[in-house]
């Protein structure tokens, strides 16, 4: 009873940031119309330079573009062994651990294994960088009984669980927070500056009064007040260009103005930390 839709990516679809966000609408529209995404490399146009290199890594990535709780990965195993259970008998199992522990490396074969494509190792690997974005990651059988609805509709422990150390809203704004140099920046009005740090609120074209800077949908910005202090940055929904034609507008007049809507908003509260 759901639909689907086939969705083929390349490395340079998320290596671009313009790109990176055009194909996160996409899924988060699809999802939003209760359409399943099914995601695939696109070999047809990809080669051995800008591969992802097997479905682990891709799914670790595009757990990181839609901002996923959890990364599940399905295979030939239980789940996470502390040697391969097939060569040493004294192996035991994983139930849980923290992702990005370099033991779990050493447990899969090493970094430097021979183990193949899609092995144990290149699971570990995803799970360390789908930690990067908060999310956890699950290991289970791909032959394992419901295994998603036992995972998520009951909350049973399937598989390893490997849990990202930073939840997923703090991972991002980390990142936010810690870019040292800002393409640009936005002056708010006093009631804009207010909205944010007191109550939590996006920033919205209206309460803009000015952009600096030359900056692209996507990049981190600063928000500033009236007297050009920082008291926030964030992802722009709209490149400098389009900030400056907003300003002072309603959201209701983004398409008259721009032709197209992105985002209702010019810096969603989701996007954004406050600095001072």
């Amino acid at each position: 009873g759901l639909g689907s839709a086939q969705v083929l990516l390349t490395h340079a679809d998320l290596a671009d940031r313009e790109r990176y966000l055009n194909a996160r609408s996409t899924l988060l529209t699809l999802l939003g119309l209760r359409v399943l995404p099914v995601i695939n490399e696109n070999d047809t146009v990809v080669n051995d330079e800008i591969k992802f290199g097997d479905n682990d890594t891709l799914g670790a990535l595009v757990a990181n573009l839609v901002e996923a709780d959890v990364l599940v990965i399905l295979t030939d195993q239980k789940g996470l062994y502390t040697a391969d259970p097939r060569k040493d008998p004294a192996a035991t199992f994983v139930h849980e651990a923290r992702a990005g522990d370099p033991v779990l490396e050493t447990m899969a074969g090493g970094a430097g294994s021979s183990i193949g494509k899609g092995g144990m190792i290149t699971k570990i690997l995803a799970a360390k960088r789908a930690a990067g974005s908060g999310a956890s990651t699950v290991i289970a059988w791909g032959r394992e009984p419901d295994a998603l609805l036992r995972l998520f509709g009951r909350g049973e422990p399937v598989g390893t669980l490997l849990v990202a150390p930073t939840q997923k809203s703090q991972a991002r704004k980390r990142w936010m927070a810690d870019h040292l140099q800002l393409r640009g920046a936005v002056v708010v009005d006093e009631g804009a500056a207010r909205r944010l740090r007191e109550d939590g609120k996006s920033l919205l074209p209206i309460g803009m009064v000015a952009v600096d800077g030359e900056f692209s949908r996507g990049d981190v910005i600063a928000v500033r007040d009236p007297a050009g202090q920082e008291i926030a940055r964030g992802l722009a929904n709209y490149a400098s260009a389009e900030a400056r034609l907003l300003c002072r507008k309603a959201s209701g007049e983004i398409e008259k103005l721009l032709g197209y809507v992105a985002e209702p908003e010019m810096i969603h509260r989701t996007n954004l930390v406050i600095t001072r």
